[in-house]
């Protein structure tokens, strides 16, 4: 068993690196030894290297924190944002509204698609509730086809609309489009992370559910929406601003509560360093298997992330001698 501290530790010491390599490479030469002698390289270093290696950080450590947290107050480790359809209903929210108001600001979509996810996710937590407690293995196929539905409510829309590439951008997670003044909403998205930070123990206590909660003094009705809304804004924010990534907020908790164990405030900095290293090293990886041509980061994560969560759902529990 790991600890917590050792597991930043480790992050810490890769993010740097991580982050140096994802600068260094892409179609553009780019070497360090130019960056004060040449006014294009200092140019590319500020307007698009290091503006795409921020987003990819924030994008993977708070998808990552979101899918903890959905993980702890539903009670169930195999749920993140793609699985109980804030995704798929952000993706809704923005089409809408791309449609109906074609010149809206990228803030006017953001809430747009905050309040799908939200709406999406309430939908889907009404299903939970009714779910019985020997089916809780059956949560996430019941997330994934519900899912999958919202998401052919959005494909044939956007057929019906001529709207289909747009729909590319908001499924295809890519990072190729992020320069400075694209991607600064994500910024929102590290504060709701703080926020959570601060709200961990009340989260926690809320995940064992309301009678505990409400004997401990925590109302559990406010931690729950204010998590619901919290995941919502992060889901919509990365929709609107890089497209659906899957499978972060399901992997990344998971890899660390089986390493360093079950606790929220202390592992939700390992959780949101992990996201962030485990993001940058699948990008790094879609910009070098084909140069110039980059394969979507979301393609790539979606890959190692699907056959990861087959492991984490047939797996055996082991078993421990009393």
């Amino acid at each position: 068993m790991f600890r917590s501290s050792q597991i930043n530790t480790i992050n810490l010491l890769l993010l740097p690196l991580l982050l140096i390599i994802s600068i260094s490479i892409g179609a553009a030469t780019f070497h360090w030894g130019d960056l004060f002698s040449s006014s294009d390289t200092r140019s590319l270093l500020l307007y698009s290297r290091l503006p795409r290696s921020v987003a990819i950080i924030l994008t993977g450590a708070t998808l990552a924190v979101a899918g903890m947290v959905l993980q702890i107050v539903l009670r169930n480790r195999f749920l993140e944002p793609n699985m109980v359809g804030a995704t798929q209903s952000a993706a809704l929210g923005v089409l809408l509204v791309s449609i109906w108001l074609p010149q809206a600001t990228q803030l006017t979509k953001m809430s747009c698609a905050s309040i799908a996810a939200l709406l999406g996710m309430t939908l889907f937590l009404f299903l939970f509730r009714r779910l019985p407690a020997h089916r809780q293995m059956m949560i996430p196929l019941i997330g994934i086809i519900y899912g999958s539905i919202i998401e052919a409510l959005v494909n044939f829309i956007g057929v019906e609309t001529n709207t289909l590439q747009l729909l590319a951008v908001w499924f295809a997670g890519d990072f190729s489009a992020v320069l400075a003044g694209r991607y600064e909403l994500l910024w929102l998205t590290g504060l709701m992370a703080l926020l959570i930070y601060f709200l961990a123990d009340r989260l926690t206590i809320a995940g064992l559910g309301q009678n505990i909660s409400t004997n401990l003094g925590i109302n559990y009705a406010q931690m729950m929406w204010i998590s619901l809304i919290t995941v919502a804004m992060i889901t919509a924010i990365v929709v609107v601003t890089v497209g659906q990534i899957p499978f972060i907020g399901l992997v990344v908790p998971n890899i660390v509560s089986r390493l360093a164990g079950d606790r929220l405030r202390q592992n939700l900095p390992a959780v949101a360093l992990l996201g962030a290293n485990a993001l940058l090293v699948c990008d790094i990886i879609g910009r070098t298997i084909n140069p110039p041509y980059e394969i979507p980061v979301s393609m790539i994560f979606g890959i190692a992330g699907t056959m990861i969560f087959l492991y984490l759902l047939f797996r055996k529990p082991s078993v421990h001698a009393a």
